[in-house]
C-alpha cells in the first residue's frame, strides 16, 4: 500500500463514493445544502463508447447511474449506484 500526501491545500477530482440507493443518498446530501448534479445514466451501460441519458438506470444496473458534487474544499465527487437488488 502506498500512502500519498498532498500539500495542503490541494484539491482532489473524481473521487468515487458508492451507494446502493443512489436517489437516496442525493436526496440526503441535497437536504444538507449540497449541490448535486441531476442524476446520469450511462446510455447504453454495455458500451463506454457511448453516451448519457438523464435519470436513473431503469433496471437499476450496477454501475449505470451517476451524480457529482463539489465539497466547499473544492474536491469533486461522482456518487456511483452498484449493489441494488430488485425486489
Amino acid at each position: 500500500m502506498h500512502l500519498v500526501v498532498a500539500p495542503s491545500g490541494s484539491r482532489v477530482h473524481n473521487l468515487c463514493l458508492v451507494t446502493s440507493d443512489l436517489a437516496a443518498e442525493r436526496a440526503k446530501l441535497i437536504g444538507r445544502g449540497v449541490d448535486v448534479s441531476e442524476i446520469r445514466q450511462k446510455d447504453p451501460v454495455e458500451n463506454w463508447a457511448g453516451g448519457w441519458s438523464m435519470g436513473l438506470h431503469p433496471q437499476r444496473r450496477d454501475c449505470a447511474s451517476f451524480a457529482d458534487f463539489a465539497d466547499p474544499d473544492g474536491n469533486t465527487w461522482t456518487l456511483q449506484e452498484r449493489g441494488r437488488r430488485a425486489t
